[in-house]
């Protein structure tokens, strides 16, 4: 099973090695992970998205809590989140096939960012299910070049905040 996991850190050189350096020498195998300032001046967030039971994750957290720099662990795993995932697909696109891709973008709320002469690049923005839903509708085209972020959540409203 997928665990969503949101820690926040000090935004000091060496962390982000020392969280991927836990994860390696545990051997557990990170599925996404995303980081980013925060609100709050100095400290980074990151959503970090681990495959494994509840003993293996709540192992994890519990590591990841006794690291420096690391102030605070939540799984957000079984709480009420709003997760969202960016992807960039450039996609092969002839003049035949560019009306049929910017229609497919359209209905799912996504955006051509970049207009090549044999290619388009389209902007998707979503829960992980659709952006994975129209990659698949892209498939056929031809995917050239493909960058997804990973997961990014939020606890929806006053539950749980992770700050």
């Amino acid at each position: 099973m997928k665990h969503t996991l949101v820690a926040l850190m000090e935004d000091k050189p060496g962390v982000l090695n020392r969280v991927s350096g836990l994860f390696r020498r545990r051997n557990y195998n990170i599925e996404s992970l995303s980081v980013g300032h925060s609100e709050t001046p100095g400290i980074s967030r990151m959503t970090i998205v681990v495959n494994g039971d509840e003993r293996v994750v709540e192992q994890v957290v519990r590591q990841l809590e006794k690291l420096i720099n690391v102030t605070q662990v939540l799984n957000v795993t079984n709480m009420p989140t709003v997760v969202r995932e960016l992807a960039l697909i450039k996609v092969k696109a002839s003049h035949g096939t560019r009306s049929e891709i910017v229609e497919l973008a359209n209905i799912f709320r996504a955006r051509v960012v970049d207009v090549g002469a044999t290619s388009l690049t389209v902007e998707i923005t979503g829960p992980e299910d659709r952006v994975n839903s129209f990659i698949e509708l892209l498939r056929p085209f031809g995917i050239e070049e493909m960058a997804r972020t990973g997961r990014v959540a939020m606890v929806r409203g006053g539950n749980g905040k992770c700050a």
